[in-house]
């Protein structure tokens, strides 16, 4: 089963960037869509954004337009680059592998946006 490791969070200013990357191991990365989903203190996890094995990506309407999700197959890693950055996107963000097994999810990354 696959092994997911999230890193790159941490505090920035408002309208500032952050990219996170998610480190997977233990499958075939390749073969797995991919996600990335997020939870602020007192909220439901949330959908941010998705990648499918080809590349098509989808974008929760919070973020779209700011961040942009994609994947290096050969290296097994997942990113998220995160610009414009507002102190509504501080949370936990979480890495998905969505596999034929169930999904797999990693530990998180907190990004927290100053105002």
């Amino acid at each position: 089963q696959v092994q997911l490791v999230e890193s790159g969070g941490g505090l920035v200013q408002a309208g500032g960037s952050l990219r996170l990357s998610c480190a997977a191991s233990g499958s075939i990365f390749a073969a797995y869509a991919m996600g990335w989903y997020r939870q602020a203190p007192g909220k439901q996890r949330e959908f941010v954004a998705a990648i499918t094995r080809g590349g098509p990506t989808n974008y929760a309407d919070s973020v779209k337009g700011r961040f942009t999700i994609s994947r290096d197959n050969a290296e097994n890693t997942l990113y998220l680059q995160m610009n414009n950055l507002k102190p509504e996107d501080t949370a936990v963000y979480f890495c998905k592998a969505n596999t034929p097994f169930g999904d797999s999810w990693g530990q998180g990354t907190q990004v927290t946006v100053s105002s």
